[in-house]
């Protein structure tokens, strides 16, 4: 097995990773760098490439490798701190979390993607534009979440199928869970944020959902 790391940003290397070669990219990493870790990695038959980062940086290299029809490579993923992703994947975090991507095996998983393209690891926020309240109509599949206003659109991927969930802030209030295989809003403007990345333009329609292929999470 040929494993390599991946370090996003200026992040501690856990004990268990110190010994394997790395390669040093931005929190959200150069696709570029990506590019030449992949044919390192397709020497092996089982590649693994281990991700030292945050939700943004494996959900930008989850991007690109279903971008580029490469969702066959194992992915590790090691925060130092939890994360959202970190909760729904249950990968742990720190040194706990290198031992797993090191030892562990990889197991086909949901990919939750938007409709610009965009994997979701972690959790996706909608509000209306500058902070307002979020206007609009939503569902997940069949069931209505909301039509109205509420403060907040929560987005997030699920380890099982059907593969992503969805439920509205209203005031204080947080209403349950509501799972499917797609998440569909449209209103007369909205900011969406990913993985803590928020988008620079509002936008009049969002859609979160599960994607053809699952991708490898090693845990």
């Amino acid at each position: 097995m040929s494993t390599h790391v991946l370090r996003c940003g200026d992040l501690p290397v856990p004990i268990a990773l110190a010994s394997l070669p790395t390669t040093q990219t931005d929190r959200l990493p150069d696709v570029a760098v990506i590019d030449e870790l992949l044919p390192v990695l397709a020497a092996d038959s089982l590649p693994r490439l281990i991700v030292l980062g945050d939700d943004a940086g494996l959900a930008c290299v989850l991007t690109h490798l279903m971008r580029t029809e490469r969702l066959h490579v194992e992915i590790g993923y090691v925060p130092v701190e939890t994360t959202y992703a970190s909760r729904v994947y249950q990968t742990g975090t720190g040194n706990a979390a290198a031992k797993a991507a090191l030892d562990g095996r990889a197991v086909e998983t949901p990919l939750i993607r938007d409709d610009t393209g965009t994997v979701l690891v972690g959790r996706a926020c909608i509000t209306g534009v500058e902070g307002a309240k979020l206007e609009g109509e939503a569902y997940v599949d069949d069931t209505l979440l909301f039509t109205g206003t509420v403060k907040t659109m929560l987005i997030s991927p699920t380890m099982a199928m059907p593969g992503v969930r969805a439920r509205v802030r209203k005031g204080l209030r947080k209403r349950r869970w509501v799972a499917g295989r797609a998440a569909q809003l449209g209103t007369p403007g909205a900011v969406v944020m990913r993985d803590g990345i928020t988008t620079e333009r509002t936008v009049p329609r969002s859609t979160f959902y599960r994607f053809e292929q699952p991708w490898l999470l090693v845990r």
